[in-house]
């Protein structure tokens, strides 16, 4: 995984949030202590696979494994894993509604959703329901890792450029034409409206921060701002807002 990538990775409308938030959730887990991991798949094969490469890991700990959706959901509530490694589509329930109840139930638990490329119209939904990010089922292993650790950690695993690219593809229904702008965004300076907009257009904050010729530290904090403003858990849920309100328009 490159420097920039680690970088990157690291609410119903009409006066509701856009976005699930944070309330509730714990603080990151005690240092030392192991990352515990649900493994969510209704294919066993796949199951064992992820068991074999983050079995290696030695601060990686595979609490449980889930079957279909319902299970990682009840898994989810008696476990507590830190991180739930969530398949879409399967029996029950699906993973994007799995993934939905357990961040209604403000459980201390973050989910990174797994997808094939033919599954990618599920990724909104999937981060608008709560998930801290996804990947591609053929993620190298090294890369599997290093989003684990990432979304225990707080932060998100979906580089934006990844995440715009999704939002272009589905340009059509964004933005919403019944959806109204958070009253959040009036809050915003006109600096940090800037930010998020170079945010949502996949910039990473070493560009930003060239690109205003200002300081990387300087974009951290107005990145930070932004967050808290709008409520929003991470800068993936920045990008979605930034679509779904009209802020950014995909390209034609």
């Amino acid at each position: 995984m490159t420097a920039e990538r680690g970088q990157q990775m690291g609410e119903t409308h009409g006066g509701a949030p856009p976005f699930p938030r944070d309330e509730g959730r714990s603080s990151p887990r005690p240092p030392g202590r192991p990352v515990r991991i649900l493994l969510a798949d209704d294919q066993p094969l796949l199951r064992t696979g992820f068991r074999m490469v983050l079995g290696t890991e030695d601060d990686l700990d595979i609490v449980a494994e889930a079957g279909d959706g319902q299970e990682a959901v009840d898994l989810s509530r008696r476990l507590l894993p830190d991180v739930v490694l969530m398949d879409i589509r399967m029996p029950r329930m699906d993973g994007v509604a799995a993934t939905r109840a357990i961040v209604d139930a403000r459980l201390p638990v973050r989910v990174l959703i797994l997808t094939t490329f033919d599954l990618d119209e599920y990724v909104v939904g999937a981060l608008r329901a709560g998930a801290s990010g996804f990947l591609a089922k053929d993620v190298p292993a090294d890369d599997l890792v290093t989003a684990i650790r990432t979304v225990a950690a707080g932060e998100a695993v979906v580089a934006p450029r990844i995440l715009k690219r999704l939002l272009d593809r589905f340009a059509t229904a964004l933005p919403d034409p019944a959806a109204t702008p958070p009253k959040a965004l009036g809050t915003l300076t006109e600096r940090e409206r800037e930010v998020l907009v170079q945010v949502a257009r996949g910039l990473s904050n070493a560009e930003i921060a060239a690109a205003l010729s200002v300081s990387e530290t300087t974009i951290k904090t107005h990145v930070g701002h932004v967050l808290t403003k709008l409520r929003l858990r991470d800068r993936v849920q920045a990008v979605v807002l930034a679509y779904e309100s009209g802020l950014v328009r995909p390209r034609a």
